[in-house]
């Protein structure tokens, strides 16, 4: 019964999704950027996890963070086995804030080839969404990128996305596919115009099921409308990519139907240093910002 009520608030619900999925190497950064030193967690990588596992906790309790304009969050899959208040992080997000908990599935990025990085290998994928059905995530999210528009490069990481895709919906989950495009490329322009002609061709194959789409904010106002409003796609939503907030929120305005998934850009101007009040403060006007930027 959640995923029915999960899949009607994805599709038609107000709300962006807030990405809380740093892994791995990114984390250090993403501490730094908080407030938080590398000589905070010397014991390493358990005592790493478990420090972000408290600046998410912290950012999830905030009463700034609930249903009424964050539609779902996406997880690491550390977060995602821990708990929050004795309740496990996905069924806290569900139950206690109305908020779809989605989980990263992908093992980070291949070597660059043909202008494009795909996908590592996901070794045991079958069993983590298994395990992520069962403890209550209704989606997933897998990143890759493109450089360079090359179209045997940009053709391979469609595949491979709609290919791992369908593996997921096969177990009952929902796949949000991030063919991201690095807004550093000289080619971002062109390296859009033969994705979304790599991604239409995938969505209008006989029998394909319906998906959601991660990508970075186009060059072109509405060049993914036709996207946004095909029956095979749940839902548009857009990466920061590395744009300031205030500078991703002003293109994503001009962007009918497509909402934020915003990782950087939400925790800006966040630190462990503030008081409950100064952060609950900087944190709202965040979400706030975020949300009227998804609405536009």
């Amino acid at each position: 019964m959640s995923f029915e009520k999960q899949l009607d608030r994805a599709t038609n619900a107000d709300g962006f999704l807030a990405a809380l999925d740093q892994s791995g190497g990114s984390t250090p950064k993403t501490l730094r950027a908080y407030g938080i030193p590398d000589d905070k967690y010397v014991e390493g990588e358990k005592s790493m996890y478990d420090v972000i596992h408290a600046m998410r906790t912290r950012m999830i309790k905030s009463p700034a963070f609930n249903g009424d304009k964050i539609l779902g969050a996406i997880l690491f899959e550390n977060t995602m086995d821990r708990e929050i208040d004795g309740i496990p992080v996905p069924k806290f997000l569900w139950e206690k804030k109305n908020v779809i908990p989605f989980l990263k599935v992908d093992k980070g990025l291949a070597a660059e080839e043909n202008g494009v990085q795909l996908m590592k290998p996901i070794p045991g994928l079958g069993e983590l969404l298994k395990r992520g059905k069962e403890k209550g995530i209704f989606g997933t999210k897998m990143r890759s990128v493109c450089k360079l528009a090359n179209e045997e490069g940009i053709s391979a990481i469609v595949a491979q996305q709609f290919e791992v895709g369908q593996k997921i919906i096969d177990a009952g989950l929902m796949p949000i596919l991030e063919p991201e495009v690095d807004i550093t490329s000289p080619d971002k322009a062109k390296i859009e115009v033969i994705l979304k002609s790599k991604i239409l061709e995938h969505l209008n194959k006989p029998g394909q099921d319906k998906v959601m789409l991660k990508l970075s904010l186009p060059s072109v106002v509405n060049f993914y409308k036709e996207l946004v409003d095909h029956p095979k796609c749940i839902r548009v939503v857009a990466l920061s990519g590395g744009y300031p907030r205030d500078e991703a929120n002003e293109i994503l305005k001009k962007q009918t139907g497509m909402i934020a998934s915003f990782s950087r850009a939400l925790a800006e101007g966040l630190s462990d240093q503030l008081s409950d009040d100064e952060y609950n403060k900087v944190y709202a006007d965040s979400i706030t910002c975020i949300y009227e930027a998804s609405r536009a």
